[in-house]
């Protein structure tokens, strides 16, 4: 059986927007979560809402890389490694550095404000911001002084993961061609991706907690890597996408099941086992495994529903395809500063929470028409200039 290389996946290209639209939403729900920090809190915060921000926490960015990696795998015959690379690094960090020292700033403007850090006024603060030796604000420095990437931290790491990807392919390639890796069953493959999670969660997670900062981020780096390099060899195999799709309800069933478990032992239904986490390996390793098949099984939901019901061209793609970099560039800067906003008017929350995210979508929609009508704005923020350059299908 061939494998999908030569097939178009348009379903790929829908999860990537929907999960653009969940990160949106969970965005703004971090504005209004109790208990877990942010650039900048609404004055009313809600606890439940933790357990609904749990849904997709574990594995949204994971589905991100996975499904990058998908594509990345889908068009790599189609480009020697320099265009390719080239392509990779005007794509993703080109926008990072505009985005660093531009789209990032009222973000770390308005958080200083709402602490009471500075004074009003953003263009004296950026003149600080840009500035890596700057003396403002040194307890919150980075190596670069105040300049940060905030929520673009997703760029440069897959532009690492990719660069490895692109400069392996031709062995990786030619693993994916051996006859031990046609034979590969698609329980096995699950397994393995769920492995993959629990070793680097076992070993890695306390040691290394997350903090997206790329160097020494070794437990970020485990558990997405691990993914962008399984979304590479995903389609290559001719049967795990079939087979994906045909088990989807048994991935939902393992999937909510297991988001179930985890609800309820956040609210301490698992007391005993709670007290043996930290003793009991067994017990750390079951604990591992369940949050592995609540990672991987809405992974693999989401891949197996889109490819039955998504694996279809839409009027509204290609508009989609090419807004979806400027909007994730653009939409937590717009959400803090139109909370910043909108908080004297003190609003409630069921108010509050659609304007925000309307003015948020429309701000997004009306940057990215401006974006894409200025030569130097599609190049600053990772859109093709010409129309030869229509033959790149890489997104993200």
């Amino acid at each position: 059986m061939e494998n999908n290389l030569n097939l178009r996946r348009y379903d790929i290209d829908w999860i990537r927007t929907i999960a653009l639209g969940v990160l949106i939403l969970y965005h703004i729900g971090m504005y209004y979560v109790a208990d877990w920090g942010w650039h900048i809190k609404s004055d009313t915060t809600y606890f439940w809402l933790q357990d609904v921000m749990v849904l997709t926490n574990p594995w949204r960015m994971s589905l991100l890389f996975f499904i990058s990696a998908v594509a990345l795998s889908l068009v790599l015959k189609r480009y020697q490694t320099q265009d390719l690379l080239l392509i990779r690094s005007k794509r993703l960090l080109i926008p990072l550095i505009f985005c660093m020292f531009t789209i990032i700033a009222p973000q770390v403007y308005v958080e200083a404000l709402s602490q009471q850090l500075i004074e009003p006024g953003f263009f004296s603060f950026w003149s600080q911001y840009i500035n890596p030796r700057t003396t403002l604000l040194t307890e919150h420095h980075s190596p670069l002084g105040l300049l940060t990437w905030n929520h673009l931290w997703f760029l440069p790491y897959l532009w690492l993961y990719s660069v490895i990807v692109i400069v392996l392919h031709p062995i990786l390639r030619d693993m994916a061609n051996t006859k031990w890796f046609s034979n590969v069953s698609t329980r096995s493959f699950v397994i393995l991706t769920m492995t993959t999670i629990v070793l680097s969660w076992y070993f890695l997670r306390e040691s290394y907690p997350p903090s997206n900062a790329l160097v020494g981020d070794w437990y970020n780096h485990a558990k997405y890597f691990g993914a962008f390099i399984l979304g590479y060899f995903f389609p290559r195999h001719a049967n795990w996408w079939s087979e994906l799709i045909e088990k989807r309800r048994l991935f939902v069933i393992l999937a909510v099941g297991s988001y179930i478990f985890i609800l309820l032992d956040r609210h301490g239904m698992f007391t005993s086992l709670a007290v043996m986490y930290k003793t009991n390996n067994v017990v750390k390793v079951v604990y591992g495994y369940l949050f592995s098949i609540n990672h991987w099984g809405f992974i693999f939901a989401v891949v197996g529903y889109a490819g039955y019901w998504l694996n279809r061209p839409s009027p509204g793609l290609r508009y989609l395809n090419e807004a979806i970099l400027p909007y994730y560039i653009l939409h937590q800067t717009l959400i803090v500063v139109f909370a910043w906003w909108l908080k004297p008017y003190l609003l409630h929350p069921t108010i509050e929470f659609p304007l925000l995210l309307a003015f948020t979508l429309a701000g997004c929609a009306i940057g990215f028409e401006i974006v894409k009508r200025v030569q130097i704005l599609r190049w600053l923020f990772g859109l093709k200039l010409t129309e030869d350059s229509r033959t790149d299908k890489i997104r993200f």
